[in-house]
């Protein structure tokens, strides 16, 4: 009996829904659904909670095969949080193109770089759209941060395509307006981030 098969029946032996054990492990719903359908393991922690719950060791749970694969699938959980924090940081970095001087004023007949707040008092609504552009950007990366740590996994593929389309609209519109420092700063985030999705292990 593998360990799917032995969670389901110690869960009706306990005469528990899967909501009813969710909310004693601190796990959601869909979590154990996936455990019981043998789509995946729980972490460490969860498995201790498991254990403790309905006291049996954790050896009786899964055996060799399933503790190894239940690390493996750990580690790949790991790693694909820190490389989606990495790249909600990169959107966060947004913050670099509306503060930084990349954007050309004539002055005297000579140009010079100025921050994107200086640029809008000339080219007000070019300034507008980036900065709707960047601030979207940043609320984007600040989300994917914030379930990160909350580990909410619903929604993460969601913001990660939107994360990208903005990216792709930033440096569209930057490179029509032609402000190529602009343009530079915000190629760079965005191959960062397509690195960093690109490394994340395959499920």
């Amino acid at each position: 009996m593998d360990f799917s098969e032995k969670l389901q029946n110690l869960r009706k032996q306990n005469g528990l829904t899967q909501e009813e054990l969710a909310a004693k492990l601190f796990v959601s719903r869909t979590a154990v659904s996936k455990w019981e359908s043998g789509r995946g393991y729980p972490n460490i922690d969860s498995l201790k909670e498991i254990s403790k719950f309905f006291s049996v060791s954790v050896d009786e749970l899964l055996s060799s095969d399933e503790l190894i694969n239940a690390a493996q699938d750990e580690n790949r959980k790991n790693i694909s949080d820190l490389l989606d924090m990495l790249a909600g940081f990169a959107d966060i970095m947004c913050v670099l193109p509306l503060l930084l001087p990349l954007y050309p004023e004539k002055v005297s007949g000579s140009f010079s770089a100025v921050s994107l707040f200086e640029f809008a008092q000339k080219s007000f609504a070019p300034a507008c759209i980036c900065f709707a552009l960047f601030v979207l950007l940043m609320v984007t990366g600040t989300a994917k941060l914030v379930m990160n740590r909350r580990h909410i996994e619903n929604g993460r593929n969601t913001l990660t395509v939107i994360s990208f389309v903005l990216s792709i609209v930033s440096v569209l519109f930057l490179t029509a307006a032609r402000l190529p420092y602009a343009v530079t700063v915000m190629f760079l985030l965005f191959i960062v981030k397509g690195v960093l999705v690109y490394m994340m292990p395959k499920k």
